[in-house]
């Protein structure tokens, strides 16, 4: 989940790599490091504790010249934030190397280099790879061999990007389960864990597989696959503008990207309905024959993507008659399911590269499902090039850690998906059309939504000093009731459990008190009078409720009830606009109590190790 940067040009690197590392501190920032090779042929090293700032303003006391270097921002794993586990590492003062993964054979590998004499100063699995580097390198092979030699020993997840004191013209990058992109350009290139690191500098990249091995040199690049081959591999051009992974005006990039729920929603929705139908080639050229085939959906993801496959088995179950299990990747992947014929495999990642998820993926691939079809934010994303079938939301760069236009995106892609199962088992182009317009519509509804903003502000103060809250829905919002309390969790660090309203007497009652808020999801839906019962449940214990409800809901404002209104409702949309309210009661919530909104402690946005 750490970010690398690395580059080799005509002109000074460590501004590049930096503007990259501020561009990737959403993958980690518990320490933050760079290494440039200067002009005299020396390695340079600067690492701090804390987030890239810091390291800018070491870096502004002791500048770094060079037209080589290497930069790293952390997500612990092995050893504990500190500046000694930081970033690059280096051995004998000749070879820098930074890593995202996790090597899984490294206490095996450091008793082995110990053994030979190399001195560890670290905890980090990420060291034993650079000494095993400078080891090859010692005894007298160029880098690109010392590097696919090492990468021979190791097991796990790795994206590397190393470079040699004794060797100026190279720089030599891996990919093995972690994301890493080559950014080209005209005498330099360029390598980074995700390809917005470098749109200051390029538009042209190149997506490297699984066990590709590259050398990038001022004048050219060469790259060769897990057999030692050596291959072609496309170029691409982005033209994603350089504003759209800024902050801009807005305070937080959470806030600006919980605002721009409308447009993401509607670019997703852009071409995917014609009329009132749902084009089935959406999904991929063979769609129409594979959703027809389908007898079952087993739908794969982790964290918020799962909580939007949990709103889709209602969907599908309701509206395509098929029946649908949803599952957390990470637990998936190490049981042994039992596939039904037919069955179509759902992965959901919004950066495509989430490892679990990716896992599941490939082993469903020989698992005996219909297909797999990948639901996801990045084009270039592993999940993307590995699946049969692909849905690409268009929810834009997400730079905040905790998830929302790529929620909401996600549920849009999966209604869609809905709509084109129901076609092909049964549902009337009449229903299909009412889906189609609600969908239409529904951008022009997220705004009213998103209006409520500053009544949601004021309710805020309510949590200020709160330690727990608990939220509740019923049917398909009992998913929304769990995205909310992850959202709350996430990023104001109050614990915050979501249940299904019907269990409230099984368990959860007993913590009803009036220092525990309750926030419940009331769409004017049939399971309402069900859920009111539930809330005269926790009033009448002393709770505190904030009830987001349906503007036609009968519930009034009492002492120990607030009610936030949304325009009325009751169709299949509601799980995307009840979502809104309790993305920004997270944020503003986080606000007032001074959290760090963007970059909560101890998270990261891509889990791409275990």
């Amino acid at each position: 989940m750490c970010g690398i940067v690395g580059a080799i040009a005509q002109r000074p690197v460590a501004a590049i790599l930096m503007e990259g590392l501020r561009r990737l501190e959403y993958r980690g920032y518990d320490s933050a490091g760079i290494a440039v090779l200067d002009d005299s042929g020396r390695l340079k090293r600067v690492r701090v504790l804390g987030k890239v700032a810091r390291l800018a303003e070491a870096l502004a006391a002791d500048p770094l010249p060079g037209t080589l270097g290497i930069a790293h921002t952390r997500w612990a794993t092995h050893g504990e934030p500190a500046i000694h586990n930081a970033h690059p590492h280096l051995s004998a003062e000749r070879c820098a190397l930074v890593h995202n993964g996790i090597i899984e054979n490294h206490e095996a590998l450091r008793q082995e280099l110990r053994a030979a004499g190399h001195v560890f100063t670290s905890q980090t699995d990420t060291e034993v790879a650079v000494h095993a580097i400078q080891s090859a390198l010692a005894g007298g092979l160029p880098l690109v061999e010392a590097v696919r030699t090492t990468v021979q020993q190791l097991r796990g997840a790795y994206a590397l990007a190393v470079i040699d004191g004794q060797d100026p013209d190279h720089l030599v990058a891996v990919r093995q389960g972690s994301p890493l992109v080559i950014g080209v350009g005209f005498g330099e290139h360029f390598i980074a864990s995700d390809a917005c690191a470098l749109l200051p500098v390029t538009s042209r990249f190149i997506f490297l597989e699984d066990g590709d091995l590259a050398e990038l040199r001022r004048d050219g690049l060469q790259i060769w696959d897990r057999a030692g081959q050596c291959v072609e591999r496309p170029l691409r051009t982005l033209f994603l503008p350089v504003e759209a992974t800024e902050r801009g005006p807005y305070r937080h990039y959470m806030q600006k990207e919980i605002l721009e729920q409308p447009r993401a929603i509607a670019d997703t929705l852009e071409g995917r309905i014609l009329g009132n139908r749902v084009p089935l080639e959406i999904f991929g050229p063979y769609a129409a024959e594979v959703l027809g085939q389908s007898q079952a959906v087993q739908i794969v993801a982790c964290g918020t993507s799962h909580h939007a496959g949990l709103v889709a088995r209602y969907w599908i179950e309701a509206h395509a008659g098929l029946p649908c299990q949803v599952e957390i990747a990470s637990e998936y992947r190490y049981r042994r399911a039992v596939v039904r014929p037919g069955t179509l495999f759902v992965a959901i990642s919004q950066s495509g590269e989430t490892a679990d998820t990716l896992a599941a993926l490939r082993h469903a691939k020989g698992a005996g499902y219909l297909a797999t079809l990948a639901i996801c934010n990045v084009p270039e994303s592993a999940l993307a090039r590995e699946s049969d079938l692909v849905f690409l939301t268009h929810a834009g760069p997400e730079i905040g850690v905790a998830s929302t236009k790529a929620f909401t995106t996600q549920l849009v892609a999966l209604l869609l998906l809905t709509v084109a199962l129901g076609r092909c088992h049964g549902l009337t182009p009449e229903a299909e059309g009412h889906i189609a317009d609600l969908l239409r519509r529904l951008p022009g509804r997220m705004e009213k939504v998103l209006a409520l903003d500053p009544a949601i502000a004021e309710l805020a103060e309510i949590f200020i000093d709160k330690q727990h809250t608990l939220f509740l829905g019923r049917g398909e919002h009992y998913p929304i009731a769990l995205e909310g309390a992850l959202k709350l969790k996430e990023i104001s660090y109050i614990h915050a459990e979501g249940y299904p309203a019907g269990e409230l007497k099984h368990g959860p009652l007993a913590l009803i008190d009036e220092q525990m808020p309750v926030v419940a999801v009331a769409p004017n839906d049939t399971l309402l009078e069900k859920l009111k019962s539930n809330l005269e449940e926790v009033r009448a214990r002393g709770g505190q409720l904030v009830v987001f409800a349906d503007q036609t809901v009968p519930l009034v404002e009492a002492p120990g009830i607030r009610v936030v209104r949304l325009a009325a409702t009751n169709d299949l949309v509601d799980p995307m606009l009840f979502t809104a309210p309790l993305q920004l009661l997270a944020y503003h919530v986080a606000v007032l109590k001074g959290t760090d909104v963007d970059q909560p402690r101890n998270l990261a946005k891509s889990v791409t190790v275990e």
